[in-house]
């Protein structure tokens, strides 16, 4: 690992499976911790056969989370194995589980049981509901309860999220708690239980609607692509696709009118966004007719010509051209994987880590060798 990643020299143990936790130990080794991922023999992590698609053989879905960390097969329900993993998580400076609240507590490799052994482990859990609520948590049960897919869509029925925001946003949590309570360690010398709740973490989403409803008694309803405190800030229809207009202020909003060639601006329904958003409807009425008489291009060329926020709804194929995509060998010697890189730059460079995606088991020798000698 360079040494110029942030966390290189940390170690960190995986006893996640799925998407949120696998997601957070991919962030910590493009960081440049060591992450060994420990993996059930013969199967490994339910991801491996989640599809199609797949990629010479491995699950598209697996590719896209397990870049950078060294796979060790054990099974924590053999006696032997436990003790292995055990000897581990002693030598690791994090371990992530995302297990049901209580699991590993009985199989000895709890909080409980392994800070008293290695005092300044950052042992983050992962789990539906936090450890004080069993339970199992799954993004679509979990995106369900937190109230957003009721602001999803245009009131017909409640949608989720396309991307299983519930799992990737308790990543990031985990992450952000992991790296917090290691900050932490390097000040006060002992390290730290990391709760990490999805249902909390999506509830913390709802920010502002939860503020209309907790400080003024607004109960927040379906916003299409419209925002409720901000308009014009919502998805047009152009003469061939849609494009997004971020009208976020009232120079804004002048500006708009100049390129448009009208006076909105100065009647009083329109004046301010307040008043922008009491007569939403009279708005539209003027806007919608206007924006779809020409295409997505055109509209984009001339409102950045005006300074106007903006951007096409792009389809996946489309948002990806230009994103950040980093290559790395494929695990089974087939076609490069090509991932997504994460969105945080370091001096200018956006960490990744140099390891490829694991075959099944295929570090076990290396790792025990290295971490337990």
């Amino acid at each position: 690992m360079s040494e110029k990643l942030p966390l290189s020299g940390v170690k960190v143990l995986d006893l996640t499976r799925v998407l949120s936790g696998p997601y957070a130990a991919m962030t910590l080794a493009d960081m440049g911790a060591d992450v060994v991922k420990i993996e059930r023999p013969g199967r490994g992590d339910d991801t491996r056969g989640f599809g199609p698609p797949f990629a010479e053989g491995v699950a598209t879905y697996f590719l896209a989370v397990n870049r950078g960390k060294r796979s060790v097969t054990l099974d924590l329900k053999d006696a032997a194995d436990r003790e292995t993993c055990r000897a581990l998580a002693l030598k690791a400076d994090v371990l992530l589980e995302n297990f049901r609240p209580g699991v590993l507590d009985r199989l000895g490799l709890g909080w409980d049981a392994l800070r008293e052994a290695n005092p300044r482990l950052v042992y983050c859990a992962i789990s539906g509901f936090g450890r004080d609520r069993p339970g199992p948590g799954y993004d679509l049960m979990i995106q369900g309860m937190s109230g957003i897919p009721h602001l999803t869509g245009d009131g017909a029925v409640p949608f989720k999220c396309g991307t299983s925001i519930a799992d990737l946003v308790t990543g990031m949590n985990a992450v952000q708690g992991v790296l917090a309570a290691l900050y932490r360690r390097e000040r006060m010398g002992a390290g730290a239980l990391v709760d990490v709740s999805m249902i909390d973490g999506q509830r913390a989403l709802l920010s502002y609607h939860a503020s209309a409803w907790l400080n003024a008694g607004v109960e927040p309803g379906p916003r299409g692509n419209a925002h409720p405190s901000i308009h014009p800030y919502q998805a047009y229809q152009a003469a061939d696709g849609w494009l997004n207009l971020a009208v976020a202020n009232d120079k804004l909003f002048e500006a708009l009118c100049g390129l448009l060639g009208t006076t909105w601006h100065r009647e009083d329904r329109f004046a301010t966004n307040a008043d922008r958003v009491s007569s939403r409807a009279a708005l539209d009425a003027e806007l919608v007719p206007l924006m779809a008489s020409k295409t997505v291009g055109e509209w984009c060329a001339a409102l950045a010509g005006a300074g106007i926020p903006h951007g096409r709804m792009s389809t996946v194929p489309e948002a990806l051209d230009g994103a950040a995509v980093v290559q790395h060998e494929h695990p089974n010697g087939g076609a490069p994987v090509r991932s997504l890189a994460g969105g945080v730059r370091i001096d200018g460079e956006v960490p990744v880590s140099p390891l490829r995606t694991p075959r099944l088991g295929e570090h076990k020798d290396e790792v025990l060798a290295g971490w337990l000698d």
